[in-house]
C-alpha cells in the first residue's frame, strides 16, 4: 500500500472533498507529486511500509508552487519556463532521413529524455523554495532539458547566453538535493549542471579565451568560432580541442559524473 492508496482511502471514506492530483499511479506522469513527512515525493512511489508503525505521516502540498487547494499547486510557471528555451535545431542543409549518430553519442541525453516532469527537484531546489528567483532561474528540471538539447550530437543553436542570463545558472550551488529526490535517479547535479556551469564559465569567464578572442575574433585556440557552434563538417578544431564553451570531458561518449 501506498501513500496515494491513503489518500483515496481517506477521499472515500472521511473527506471526499479532498484535492490529490494523480493519473496512472505507475511513477510515470509525474502528477501526484506532494511532500511526505517533509520529502518531495511522488505518493504512488511513496510506501506505507517504509514508516515505523505508528509515525504519523504528514501529506503536505509542494511548497515551492501557488497552492490551489488541498494538495494540488499550480505548476503552470514551469511550462512558461520551458517555452522560453531555444528548441532543437539541427542542421538546416540536412535532410532528416541523413541524420546519423551513434548510440554512444547519445547516452548522456537518453539519462535526460527520462524526466517525467514531477517537479519534485524544482521544489526541493532551495533556490526556488526560498528565495525570489522564478524569473531569474529556471531550475533544475529545466537545466536538465537544456543539457539534453546542448549536448545532442547534431543540435546546433547556442543557449549560453539564455543559461548565462535568463537561465541563472550561475545561481546553482551543486547541493545535488535535486539528484536526491529523482524518482528517475537522474544525476542532475553532476551530469547536467555542472557541464552547463563549465561551458558558461568558459565562455564568459576564461580569462584566457577572453583575452584571445579579443586578440583574434575567433573562440579557443584552434581555431573554433568565437560562438561556439561546431565547424560546418561538425568536426573539431585541427589541434583536437572541443567547441569554444565545451569542456575536454563533455565530448566522451558516456556520462562522466559520479552517483548523487
Amino acid at each position: 500500500m501506498v501513500i496515494l492508496d491513503a489518500l483515496h482511502w481517506i477521499q472515500a471514506n472521511v473527506a471526499p472533498d479532498l484535492a490529490v492530483r494523480w493519473n496512472c499511479k505507475a511513477a510515470r506522469c509525474g502528477s501526484c507529486s506532494a511532500e511526505v513527512n517533509g520529502r518531495p515525493s511522488l505518493t504512488c512511489k511513496t510506501r506505507l511500509s517504509d514508516f515505523e508503525p505508528g509515525e504519523t505521516i504528514t501529506v503536505e502540498p509542494m511548497r515551492a508552487f501557488p497552492l490551489i487547494r488541498d494538495l494540488v499547486t499550480d505548476v503552470s510557471w514551469n511550462y512558461e519556463v520551458n517555452r522560453r528555451i531555444a528548441p532543437f535545431q539541427p542542421p538546416e542543409d540536412v535532410p532528416q532521413e541523413e541524420w546519423r549518430w551513434q548510440q554512444r553519442d547519445i547516452e548522456r541525453v537518453q539519462e535526460f529524455r527520462k524526466c517525467i516532469e514531477c517537479f519534485l527537484c524544482q521544489d526541493v531546489c532551495h533556490v526556488l523554495r526560498n528565495h525570489t528567483t522564478e524569473n531569474e532561474f529556471i531550475g533544475p528540471r529545466f537545466l536538465v532539458r537544456v543539457a539534453g538539447l546542448e549536448m545532442h550530437p547534431i543540435d546546433e543553436a547556442d543557449r549560453l547566453e539564455f543559461l548565462k542570463d535568463d537561465g541563472g545558472v550561475g545561481y546553482c550551488n551543486i547541493t545535488k538535493c535535486c539528484t536526491e529526490v529523482c524518482p528517475e535517479h537522474i544525476k542532475i547535479t553532476d551530469n547536467a549542471i555542472i557541464p552547463l556551469k563549465e561551458r558558461v564559465a568558459d565562455r564568459y569567464y576564461d580569462p584566457i579565451q577572453m583575452v584571445w578572442r579579443k586578440v583574434t575574433g575567433r573562440g579557443r585556440p584552434g581555431g573554433a568560432p568565437a560562438d561556439g557552434s561546431r565547424p560546418a563538417d561538425g568536426s573539431r578544431p585541427a589541434d583536437g580541442s572541443p567547441p569554444a564553451g565545451q569542456s575536454s570531458t563533455e565530448g566522451r561518449a558516456g556520462p562522466t559524473g559520479s552517483s548523487g
